[in-house]
């Protein structure tokens, strides 16, 4: 069962990758003057952060589930 989210974590996280790469056929004038001033780097820091956040709450959530269902029994 374990297997199985993460390979479907992993499905869903490598589509959501070609999805958003798909769309930049243009560049963004936006991205380009983030990056020149070097603020990229904390926007992507600062959504690194909360995914990283969200992935280990779903985890924990998981593992909390998981124990009360082998408890019940």
């Amino acid at each position: 069962m374990r297997k199985l989210n993460f390979l479907t974590l992993t499905l869903v996280l490598i589509l959501l990758t070609l999805a958003a790469t798909a769309q930049s056929t243009q560049p963004a004038e936006m991205a380009d003057n983030m990056r020149s001033n070097g603020k990229i780097y904390v926007v992507i820091a600062v959504i690194l952060t909360i995914l990283g956040g969200l992935i280990a709450y779903v985890i924990r959530l998981d593992r909390k589930i998981s124990r009360l269902e082998k408890d019940s029994q």
